[in-house]
């Protein structure tokens, strides 16, 4: 499925839960809607240390039916993002949680020569065209944000907050 050299993290256990997160909280590289200051405050409670960065060999494609993106290999496209470098393990767990088991947490190469760990799409209801951030934020966002503010009491839960 991926073109470039990836690897998965170790499972941490959590309460009922078999997450798959990194012993050292490595940086989580987001190209989605996890891009967004409202989703992360939503979601963790605060917006976290990051830095602009991109992953080539890879894409946020649009989804089927979803507002949001996936990452998908394309090895003639670099997926622009943002480098989240102080999580704390809780705050990866819950994001962790949120994308769910259906994607696979890998790690990827990034145009700086670092390395960060994303959330990869795995085949299937990919779409053709690029996932459009202006168009996310300008038809998606608000209600978004608010869906994530919903569901972060149960996530926190779940994680001991």
């Amino acid at each position: 499925m991926c073109q470039a050299s990836t690897q998965s993290a170790p499972a941490l256990a959590a309460p009922g839960l078999q997450r798959r997160l990194p012993q050292d909280a490595a940086a989580l590289f987001v190209h989605g809607t996890l891009q967004f200051d409202a989703v992360l405050e939503a979601l963790i409670g605060r917006i976290p240390q990051g830095e602009t960065a991109s992953a080539p060999g890879w894409r946020a494609a649009s989804l089927e039916g979803r507002v949001y993106p996936g990452l998908v290999a394309s090895p003639d496209a670099a997926a622009p993002g943002l480098l989240l470098t102080d999580l704390s393990e809780r705050e990866w767990a819950i994001l962790d949680a949120f994308e769910d088991d259906r994607y696979d947490l890998r790690e990827v190469r990034l145009t700086s020569g670092g390395r960060g760990l994303a959330h990869v799409w795995p085949d299937g209801e990919v779409r053709s065209e690029d996932w459009d951030a202006k168009q996310f934020t300008a038809r998606h966002l608000q209600d978004y944000a608010a869906r994530c503010a919903r569901i972060a009491p149960r996530l926190a839960a779940e994680f001991g907050q």
